[in-house]
């Protein structure tokens, strides 16, 4: 099975995700947007998976530092263009496997996905 996860590999978050990986033997190829990149391709193929308001972190610095013309008037295409430009306003980790695709990690939905 080929999976990927998408992050960033200084966040904490995907941290603990590549840490549940490992500790469960799981084979997986990391994608680190800042030194692998990210360009609407990729971004198209996680939309058609999720809808962007689910993939857009708005909960980082990154999105913080965004003025609030940019905050009040967010839709899809602009929240595109933020995420091409700023990496770390993307949820993380994406993981991608043959067959689905989550955001966010929490243990009992990997535990979940690779119970199969």
């Amino acid at each position: 099975m080929s999976i990927t996860l998408y992050g960033i590999k200084n966040c904490d978050t995907i941290k603990k995700a590549r840490k549940w990986l490992t500790d469960q033997g799981i084979d997986y190829q990391f994608h680190d947007y800042r030194s692998d990149g990210i360009d609407k391709e990729l971004l198209a193929s996680f939309l058609t998976k999720h809808d962007w308001q689910v993939l857009l972190n708005k909960r980082g610095t990154t999105w913080r530092q965004q003025s609030d013309d940019v905050k009040d008037n967010i839709n899809e295409a602009s929240a595109i263009e933020l995420m091409l430009e700023h990496p770390a306003m993307i949820k993380r980790p994406v993981i991608c496997t043959p067959d689905t695709s989550l955001v966010g990690f929490k243990t009992d939905q990997y535990q979940t996905l690779f119970a199969r």
